[in-house]
């Protein structure tokens, strides 16, 4: 399975929220962006705003009103004032790792961005409907076959029908089907899992498509023929 981004991540998730300290330390230089040292991590912002300090290109250690150890200070060899102080929002995205999303000056304003971002009221983008064109016929008879008898062990999914529809679902379990999270939920990774069920003769297209899905956290998958199609994912049927 090679697909250069995966058709079902959306948006951000993993956030992180870190503090750096904004040092000017010359005028022919740009500003330069870094974290306090974690000796330091338990001064406040207003302790490191507008305060003196040595950096490396690690950390910087807050020097004014403050003892540096001296193993700290020789790894230091730039000095400078902190302008201002960010707190800056990371998220993690499936095909590119930690993003940059904004800055803040507080750290209560960041945590609101990333409540907000995070649709902590409920879980976003995890329930999909896509057309059946994605998968071959083949494929979706082997779902319907699955939703009528009891589901084998170590699928990690469950097929359920739906009421006076065509339409088949699918459940994913253990979500997000990261090589890190199925370690830790069942001992395998992401390609023992798609092996699994190739061996249980599963198609390999509908193998693919349930793969994008489990390592774009989505839950609930529906295929029904009047869905739209997903960008991005192969058709083996016309549409339209």
């Amino acid at each position: 399975m090679d697909y250069p981004t995966n058709p079902f991540a959306r948006g951000y998730y993993g956030f992180e929220i870190r503090r750096l300290a904004v040092i000017s330390y010359d005028e022919r230089h740009p500003q330069t962006f870094l974290p306090l040292h974690p000796s330091q991590a338990h001064l406040s912002d207003d302790q490191v705003a507008y305060q003196a300090c040595i950096f490396n290109d690690d950390f910087a250690l807050i020097t004014e009103g403050q003892t540096v150890p001296a193993e700290l200070d020789a790894l230091c060899g730039g000095s400078g004032a902190v302008q201002a102080v960010y707190h800056s929002i990371y998220g993690l995205t499936l095909d590119r790792g930690f993003i940059h999303v904004g800055d803040s000056y507080t750290l209560e304003y960041a945590q609101a961005v990333v409540r907000n971002l995070q649709f902590q009221t409920g879980f976003y983008s995890r329930a999909w409907e896509i057309s059946t064109a994605h998968i071959t016929e083949a494929s979706g008879r082997y779902l319907c076959d699955l939703a009528d008898i009891t589901m084998p062990a170590g699928f990690l999914f469950v097929a359920f029908r739906i009421p006076y529809s065509p339409a088949v679902g699918v459940k994913l379990i253990a979500t997000p089907w990261t090589d890190e999270n199925l370690r830790c939920a069942e001992g395998i990774t992401s390609e023992q899992l798609r092996r699994e069920h190739l061996s249980k003769g599963m198609p390999e297209n509908l193998a693919d498509v349930l793969t994008l899905a489990g390592q774009a956290d989505v839950r609930m998958l529906v295929f029904d023929a009047d869905a739209p199609v997903l960008e991005g994912l192969p058709l083996y049927e016309e549409y339209g």
